[in-house]
């Protein structure tokens, strides 16, 4: 319950409800006659005796999970949960190759994708690992790289769109432009960034329409109806310059950011987990 920050995460790990959670704690806490958990509406912290019971516990319980893993997939079948929180631009193309080859490999595994753009403890949030873009990490967390090493944004735009209103020759160009905007959870928009000769620059198109985030690929179809020019992954937009329904736009300007990452605690790992982290290997040392 401690490493996942709260009773209905905790439930979320364990497949129950929070009620019983917070019951059983309950009931432990009447056996040993001592507090283990502080509680309030908003949070749960333990006592001195709960940190320190979770402390000289927490390295049976481990022993104990890797020794049931270790006998779960003795036989090289790897069985279980794996439970993964994922930005939406990577749901499209990046994740579904190595979500197929996972369950070619090991399909008694049931795998749960969590769809999520703000950073997130993913123990807090009962998953085994995460994929973000240029996280800051945890010191107990470990990463890989599971995509591209690296991503170019792209400017695109319909052909009727620019007919009618010009093509941009420059970033400031872009300032009189019609812009399919992204905006975080937060509220903050996303930046358009380019490359002007040596310089990064920041330019701010009027917004024809804002879009959350989470809406992702689908801002495209915006584009192709005509509706502004949109800042999207290059690798979203290809099919689109390859058939026309999208131009590249200041192509020479696009700016590139590093590829996704697959991140997950540096402690024990089970099996499902371990076999996923194999398999990004294997894809990604495929190219």
């Amino acid at each position: 319950m401690l490493d996942c920050g709260g009773f209905r995460a905790a439930a979320h790990r364990l497949g129950t409800v929070p009620s019983r959670v917070s019951t059983t704690i309950s009931r432990l806490e009447a056996d040993l006659g001592v507090p283990l958990l502080l509680r309030s509406t908003r949070s749960v912290r333990p006592t001195e005796q709960g940190q320190r019971l979770a402390d000289q516990i927490r390295p049976l319980f481990q022993g104990i999970e890797a020794a049931v893993s270790e006998a779960a997939n003795s036989m090289a079948t790897v069985r279980g949960k794996l439970s993964i929180n994922v930005p939406g631009a990577v749901v499209p193309d990046i994740l579904p190759p190595l979500m197929a080859e996972y369950r070619r490999l090991h399909p008694e595994v049931d795998v749960e994708i969590v769809v999520e753009n703000d950073r997130v403890d993913i123990i807090a949030a009962g998953c085994d690992a995460g994929i973000r873009y240029g996280a800051h990490l945890d010191k107990d967390m470990v990463s890989i790289l599971i995509g591209p090493r690296t991503q170019q944004i792209a400017l695109a735009a319909s052909p009727a769109y620019l007919a009618a209103n010009g093509m941009p020759e420059a970033p400031d160009d872009l300032t009189g432009h019609a812009g399919i905007r992204y905006r975080l959870p937060s509220g903050t928009m996303l930046a358009w960034r380019l490359r002007q000769g040596d310089d990064v620059v920041t330019v701010e198109p009027r917004s024809s329409l804002v879009l959350d985030v989470d809406a992702g690929i689908a801002g495209l179809a915006y584009a192709r109806a005509g509706m502004g020019i949109i800042s999207a992954f290059r690798n979203w937009c290809e099919r689109d310059f390859e058939a026309g329904t999208l131009v590249p736009i200041l192509e020479a300007c696009w700016m590139s950011l590093d590829g996704p990452r697959l991140y997950y605690p540096s402690r024990f790992a089970g099996a499902p987990l371990r076999a996923f982290i194999d398999t990004c290997q294997r894809v990604s040392a495929r190219g």
